[in-house]
């Protein structure tokens, strides 16, 4: 433990089963940030992820290490299988498969699904299987993409038990006008930084 840790502890008594609730108080007093994390896709997550063309996918390794990677394509890519799983299909690319090999030692991921121009996330917590093309051929899994190029095809893709899901508020994509229109023609008339 680090002498930063000690001193918080210290400072700050675990008073509650989540000690940063105890120092910075409880959720929101409706009590909707509690309710609204649920072990199922609602109505309204299962649509969001059928309009969504972006996602993150989050993983980590057995030691804890992380990486997030961006997917992407046709909105609806992610194909949503009921209210408990999801398939995400895995399009050729790097092939260096940090989250695959993540997933292998640890199969939890955390996703988060944006519609452009939309303020709102949904997330979504899960475990995942591992399958081969051939099992998203038997889920009807296409290849969904708006600019295929020669690598715009399947490897595999994972099917995504939900431990949790639910609709993100917006503020962060309000802090930072992420959708401002302004700014997007800006950045494409002139790059803010340099080109790969």
């Amino acid at each position: 433990m680090t002498s930063t840790q000690t001193q918080s502890q210290a400072t700050y008594p675990i008073t509650d089963e989540n000690r940063f609730t105890a120092v910075f108080g409880a959720p929101d007093p409706s009590g909707r940030a509690k309710t609204k994390v649920v072990n199922y896709m609602t109505d309204f997550v299962k649509e969001f992820i059928s309009q969504s063309p972006f996602v993150v996918m989050a993983t980590s390794d057995a030691e804890g290490n992380c990486d997030a990677s961006p997917k992407g394509g046709l909105p609806g890519f992610v194909k949503v299988l009921d209210d408990r799983h999801l398939v995400l299909p895995d399009v050729a690319g790097n092939r260096l498969f940090q989250s695959y090999l993540n997933m292998d030692a640890n199969p939890h991921v955390g996703l988060i699904f944006m519609i452009p121009g939309v303020n709102d996330t949904v997330r979504v917590n899960g475990t995942v299987a591992i399958v081969n093309q051939e099992e998203l051929n038997q889920k009807d899994v296409e290849v969904s993409l708006y600019e295929p190029d020669e690598r715009g095809y399947h490897l595999q893709g994972v099917i995504i038990e939900v431990d949790e899901a639910y609709g993100h508020c917006p503020r962060a994509l309000h802090f930072s006008r992420f959708w401002d229109t302004e700014t997007i023609e800006k950045h494409k008339a002139d790059r803010p930084v340099p080109t790969r």
